[in-house]
């Protein structure tokens, strides 16, 4: 069974995650007896079931993008305020 990332197992809601946990459990129990077939079926619902928790953490890290951009446009502001304060002093 192919395990998700612990990122995105910490962003799946506790329903989620006990039903993530249930599924891998059947589906190594599946793989053990050499039922490969069976957990094919399980995995393409592990894959299902953990999309919500991917576009949770691909938001988290557009939020932290967004931030990112924020910050640095503010630098850039604060970097314009002071050189237009220089200027003017220079001028009296």
């Amino acid at each position: 069974m192919r395990h998700c990332s612990v990122q995105v197992r910490g962003l799946l809601t506790r329903e989620e995650l006990d039903r993530y946990n249930g599924l891998i459990e059947v589906g190594s129990y599946l793989e053990d007896q050499n039922q490969y077939d069976l957990a094919y079926v399980v995995q393409k619902e592990i894959d299902l079931l953990i999309l919500p928790g991917i576009e949770r953490l691909k938001e988290k890290g557009r939020a932290r993008d967004r931030a990112t951009a924020e910050y640095l446009e503010s630098l850039r502001d604060d970097e314009d305020d002071s050189e237009e304060d220089e200027e003017a002093g220079t001028s009296l």
